[in-house]
């Protein structure tokens, strides 16, 4: 197969799956209240105090997470390949990925995360959903390191599930 200019080679697939783009939650009425209030005292207090792009910044959270409430998120595809990870329209080289790590307790907890060298690139977190995490574990050792410490969901995960963010 001949590569286009200005393309780069992703590899030979190896495994795929797709995920969704964003966690989607049900939430129920209560939530919705709590977060109103919630989000109308911090914008009185950001008006008080003059902090008034803050509270633009709580009135865009509060926005989008209504939007996204009504639209459900797209599927996109995870491929792990020989070269590296693609997730979404993003490839991530083996090179630039430190270790990798998996999450595993189902129903609730099933994460594949990466860690990069880089320290302005955030952890990626990749649901597995129905893949079998042994499998990517063994797809994954060949190309870059395990790390065993990290076993658990990360407290921003852990948060985001706790509080339907």
């Amino acid at each position: 197969m001949e590569q286009e200019e200005g393309q780069i080679n992703i590899g030979a697939p190896q495994l795929e799956w797709e995920v969704n783009e964003y966690p989607m939650h049900q939430r129920s009425r209560l939530w919705y209240i709590i977060a109103a209030v919630l989000g109308v005292a911090l914008i009185i207090y950001a008006i008080a105090t003059a902090n008034f792009l803050f509270a633009v910044i709580i009135l865009m959270i509060g926005v989008i997470t209504l939007l996204s409430s009504f639209v459900p998120p797209d599927r996109v595809p995870v491929v792990i390949t020989n070269t590296g990870v693609v997730v979404s329209d993003m490839y991530y080289d083996f090179q630039a990925i430190k270790d990798f790590s998996i999450a595993y307790d189902p129903p609730q907890v099933k994460n594949l995360y990466f860690e990069f060298h880089s320290p302005w690139q955030p952890l990626l977190t990749v649901p597995l959903e129905d893949i079998d995490p042994n499998e990517v574990r063994e797809l994954l050792l060949p190309y870059c390191l395990e790390n065993l410490q990290r076993v658990e969901e990360n407290l921003t995960d852990v948060l985001r599930r706790l509080y339907k963010l």
